[in-house]
């Protein structure tokens, strides 16, 4: 069983790779960032071309949702998204709040930040930042966010119920969060959670949709709603390279265990506690 820190390297490691190629490279390569996972990146990820503020020098496919198209960012908001990347997300939430607003990418990958800002420098946005950091533990004072986006991210963080503590901290009162993530609803063959590919494909990483369901709960959002909900069908050219052809009809016999949701939820406009950060 490996450790909190040994995860976060491993997947620091892999998306560093990634970041030095672009989504064309990705996609068209099995062995694209090193190994065939990249193909676990590309059976969730979703067209972004339609979108205001795409940049296509930004979309490494490693998505599996549109948040922003849900978040309703409106004219001036700040925004933060977690796990930034490259800044899709980001570009596309700055054409949401305009020159008056303010855009943060949070992100804990070197290479991701130094890509992403080199884009934001090409673009010439300067209300668009990048910082370095751990989402467990965000660089952002509290009660700073109007809107919080994230993109398949969470799900390759060990604490989960931290990062939505600090969710709930950065956000000021009456902000809320649109995330798409993957979740499950039913049990994943061992293999595929032992497997370090898979982990940072986002995929053996996952946890039962009710559980995640319960740490937005938990922290203290309210009006928490599924936006979008959409099975994630992994070929049988990812599972056989973990599974044996048994394994394989085992697992497809089962329902849909793997699922792409977009969660949005709300911090209290009346929260004023001291534990939570309003006051």
């Amino acid at each position: 069983m490996q450790t909190e820190q040994e995860i976060k390297e491993m997947v620091k490691q892999k998306y560093s790779e990634i970041a030095l190629q672009d989504k064309e490279t990705n996609t068209s390569s099995c062995c694209g960032a090193g190994s065939c996972s990249t193909e676990v990146y590309n059976i969730m990820s979703e067209e972004y071309n339609e979108l205001d503020g795409y940049n296509p020098d930004a979309d490494l496919g490693l998505g599996c949702g549109l948040p922003t198209q849900f978040a309703k960012i409106k004219k001036g908001d700040t925004v933060i998204d977690l796990g930034s990347g490259a800044g899709n997300d980001c570009f596309v939430a700055r054409a949401e709040t305009g020159e008056t607003g303010k855009v943060i990418g949070i992100d804990f990958t070197e290479a991701m930040i130094d890509k992403a800002r080199q884009n934001a420098e090409k673009l010439g946005f300067n209300n668009v930042e990048f910082r370095q950091g751990d989402i467990e533990n965000m660089p952002v004072t509290a009660n700073t966010a109007d809107v919080i986006v994230s993109n398949c991210v969470l799900n390759l963080v060990p604490n989960k119920q931290a990062v939505f503590a600090e969710m709930f901290r950065i956000l000021k009162p009456g902000g809320h969060f649109s995330i798409s993530d993957i979740v499950l609803t039913g049990e994943l063959p061992e293999k595929i959670k032992n497997a370090a590919e898979m982990y940072a494909g986002c995929v053996a990483s996952a946890i039962d949709k009710e559980e995640y369901l319960g740490y937005v709960n938990k922290v203290g959002f309210a009006n928490m709603t599924i936006q979008k909900d959409k099975p994630i069908i992994v070929p049988d050219d990812i599972l056989k390279d973990y599974l044996t052809e048994e394994e394989i009809t085992q697992y497809k016999a089962n329902d849909t265990v793997i699922r792409s949701i977009t969660v949005y939820a709300e911090k209290p406009a009346n929260c004023c506690t001291p534990s939570s950060g309003c006051c």
